[in-house]
């Protein structure tokens, strides 16, 4: 280990010390979630882009497991170990390593080995409450390591739901446009190609195949599956199982089966994702788009949650809203958020969270529990702090 490594090192271990007391101080208890976690678990949750980064690996049981990506999953198995009901409210905080490839290759600002400080909590009734009290604590913890020139950046996946709602759309569109939010990148692509015949996009797979693939036959969709990655010489490596892969074809036949979006629905769901600026004045904006009874509860929730900002300290002229932010990651469901800083970028963020209510269930609880976190990427947060004071 070099000096300056070292130095590194201290720093990091210095600062955590000071973010794990403000998490204490506020009635969270301290864990600490294993390190090596079911694949599966995560696999399932965590979004198309992130899955390709996961470190995934067979144990000599054969057993698949992987690193731990983040520290949200692993800390909702340790609340169900702990819980016989998993609504029992509770509150966590940690400090701890995360792991993900990065394609563009690892540098200071995105290691492929970081450290996660953050926060959790579930079983809270009062819903805006907790997200706002999740996102103060965050912000205070980051002030009190010592940066102070930051910017609040809001979405709400629960906001483009009642959109969704609004424009009429079919179960079918919506968990395509739900899937879609999740590739933040590619979604106005999507929105363009959604608005297209779904029968007439070119595709890689046989027509004979999609027609064989029957949801209500899991069984005889895999076999068919099997079937032709078998004739076709692929064989199944990497992250994805026989199961995900006749999921996706089940799911390419399906919207084959739906026509194409009215025009008046492109229309909305686009106005909507151009909503981008002062959160102040979002709200007027997404409801001069939004004129329906559906989306007055989701505004009123917007506009509650603004105010409990406000009555928690944090500037609200330092707080942006963006309706196509949803996060990368695929389990939440409402309040996304992100604390950005000049000296890093938007490229950059230094911490991140928001409300993911439904990723109990697929951690094994069999319900929804109300939950929202936040973590802060420690080594950014040193970095932006080193880089202001220069």
């Amino acid at each position: 280990m070099t000096a300056e490594t070292a130095r590194d090192f201290e720093a990091l271990e210095a600062q955590a010390q000071t973010l794990m007391s403000v998490f204490t101080k506020a009635g969270y208890d301290a864990v600490a979630p294993a390190i090596i976690q079911p694949a599966d678990v995560f696999l399932d949750v965590i979004g198309e882009s992130l899955r390709a980064r996961t470190y995934v690996f067979t144990d000599p049981d054969g057993a698949e497991l992987c690193l731990r990506p983040d520290l949200t999953v692993p800390t909702c198995r340790l609340h169900l170990a702990r819980h016989a009901d998993p609504r029992t409210p509770a509150r966590y905080c940690y400090n701890g390593a995360a792991f993900r490839f990065q394609p563009q290759g690892a540098d200071a600002a995105h290691p492929r080995e970081f450290r996660q400080a953050g926060i959790e909590r579930f079983g809270d009734a009062e819903r805006e409450v907790a997200e706002v009290e999740t996102v103060a604590i965050v912000i205070s913890a980051i002030e009190r390591a010592g940066l102070r020139d930051w910017s609040l950046r809001l979405g709400d996946l629960g906001l483009f739901s009642s959109v969704l709602d609004a424009a009429g759309l079919t179960p079918r569109w919506k968990k395509r446009f739900d899937d879609a939010f999740s590739r933040p990148l590619a979604f106005r692509d999507s929105l363009k190609s959604f608005a297209m015949d779904a029968r007439t996009r070119p595709l890689t797979v046989p027509d004979s195949l999609l027609a064989s693939l029957n949801r209500k036959d899991r069984a005889q969709s895999e076999a068919a599956v099997a079937g032709y990655l078998d004739q076709s010489a692929i064989e199944l490596i990497g992250t994805r199982s026989l199961a995900d892969i006749t999921d996706h074809l089940l799911d390419i036949a399906e919207d084959r089966d739906e026509g194409p979006l009215d025009a008046s629905a492109v229309a909305l769901i686009g106005s909507y994702v151009d909503v981008a600026g002062p959160a102040r004045t979002a709200g007027i904006r997404i409801g001069e788009i939004m004129k329906c009874a559906r989306s007055a509860t989701a505004l009123e929730i917007y506009d509650r949650r603004l105010a409990l900002l406000a009555n928690a300290g944090i500037d609200l002229d330092r707080v942006t809203f963006a309706a196509e932010f949803g996060r990368t990651l695929a389990y939440y469901t409402g309040l996304v958020f992100e604390v950005r800083t000049k000296v890093l970028g938007s490229q950059s963020p230094i911490a991140g969270g928001g409300r993911y209510d439904g990723l109990m269930r697929v951690a094994g609880a069999g319900v929804d529990v109300p939950a929202v976190g936040g973590a802060i990427h420690t080594e950014r947060l040193l970095a932006a702090i080193r880089g202001g004071a220069s």
